[in-house]
């Protein structure tokens, strides 16, 4: 282990693993408990959690969940709360029936329109929230309750009931569809194993490349026996898991949507001007607004981004059980929010990162896949995530209080 008081290099300070680890405390205790959890089910569930199938079905269940949990990241980080995301995918799922099933409509066409009434509700809730200083828990409740109406209404005026399906074959590949095969490798999809070598490749490359960013300006890294060690444990454990899918169908194409969204979201938030402004506003807006930053302009789009966010969900949602019903969406605000705060958010802003926010949904995701193999209810299971989520928010304060 590499003495703390190692000297100074131009190149930055190598300091010893405990103190790393301490640095980085939200980040390695999420992992852990993401590694114990996984461990717990795998072997309770006597190897069923790690099967192709069930890891598939996991992706299938919680892609929305993830993809609005990036969103939500967002709109915590910026100091605010969505309560409406629910209802919207449960709206936008409604519209999405409506246009393609009844209307007949291009379901490309239909998909953008989608995305853009998404965006727009979104918006117009970050309307009031960023120029009318209305609290965004009072904002997002109202939205919830009229975008659930709303669903009930669009669909029983559409003289359906409260269910609207089958949905174009063509259509629901967004959801359930996966990579096609490039070619033949004895029952082992090449696209998706081709792609897995390359991710885990990639992202020890990042790593690296990070390692060597921090030295150059001066900030503590790990020893690198660590580095080498941990992105090992990574890159193998991405190679086990794209294995995995490779032997069942492959990669779904809404692992791809998630991979596709969670680069351009982290690169967002790490590298753009407009990531680094929604933190800073989320911690001081006061002093964010004193800068010359546009507070209210930042708001109205972190709102629309998640309402688009939100669209976007609701189409995989409404695909995925191949049609849209009343209560589509329903309860899945408390899925996302907790996945956030689970992964590392604050609830006073100005923290978070988007590996948590994956983490999290994750960690949520695999405990509903686990208790429901267990057979456990709906009442059981939302316990648990209640404790879970206790424990997460009470892990977060303590740090802070004890730093």
């Amino acid at each position: 282990m590499t003495p703390i008081n190692q000297p100074i290099t131009e190149q930055g300070r190598v300091v010893s693993i405990g103190e790393f680890v301490r640095g980085n405390i939200r980040e390695y205790g999420m992992f852990i408990a993401l590694i114990a959890i996984m461990i717990f089910f795998q072997i309770s569930t006597h190897g069923v959690l790690f099967r192709p199938l069930n890891l598939t079905n996991i992706i299938l269940q919680n892609s929305f969940i993830v993809v609005m949990a990036l969103g939500m990241l967002l709109v915590i980080v910026a100091g605010h709360i969505d309560l409406s995301v629910g209802s919207v995918v449960g709206f936008i799922g409604a519209i999405a029936a409506i246009m393609t099933v009844q209307w007949h409509m291009n379901y490309v066409l239909a998909t953008v329109i989608c995305l853009a009434v998404g965006a727009l509700v979104g918006g117009l809730q970050g309307y009031f929230v960023a120029y009318h200083k209305i609290p965004s828990f009072i904002v997002t409740l109202a939205g919830m309750l009229v975008f659930r109406g709303l669903t009930l209404t669009v669909m029983t005026g559409a003289g359906t009931g409260t269910s609207i399906g089958p949905f174009p074959p063509a259509f629901q590949l967004i959801s359930i569809g996966f990579l096609p095969n490039l070619f033949d490798m004895g029952g082992i999809n090449s696209t998706s194993i081709i792609l897995t070598v390359i991710g885990a490749v990639t992202l020890v490359y990042l790593a690296w490349r990070a390692r060597k960013s921090n030295e150059k300006h001066g900030n503590d890294v790990e020893p690198l026996g660590f580095f080498v060690a941990q992105n090992g444990i990574v890159a193998l454990a991405v190679l086990a898991l794209g294995y995995q899918l490779s032997i069942y169908k492959g990669f779904p194409n809404v692992l791809v949507i998630m991979l596709v969204l969670i680069t351009a979201y982290a690169f967002i938030t790490r590298r753009t001007t407009i990531g680094r402004r929604i933190y800073a506003m989320g911690g001081n807006e006061k002093a964010t607004k004193l800068s010359g930053i546009n507070t209210e302009r930042l708001t109205f789009l972190t709102f629309a981004n998640m309402g688009l966010l939100a669209g976007l969900a609701g189409l995989i949602v409404a695909l995925r059980l191949n049609s849209a019903t009343a209560k589509g969406g329903f309860g899945l605000e408390l899925d996302v929010i907790a996945a956030c705060f689970i992964g590392g958010a604050s609830a006073q802003g100005g923290v978070g990162k988007v590996t948590g926010a994956v983490i999290g949904a994750l960690i949520m995701g695999i405990m509903n896949n686990g208790m429901s193999i267990h057979g456990l209810g709906t009442d059981s299971q939302q316990m648990v995530k209640g404790a879970v989520l206790l424990a997460a928010v009470f892990f977060d304060v303590y740090n802070k209080n004890k730093g």
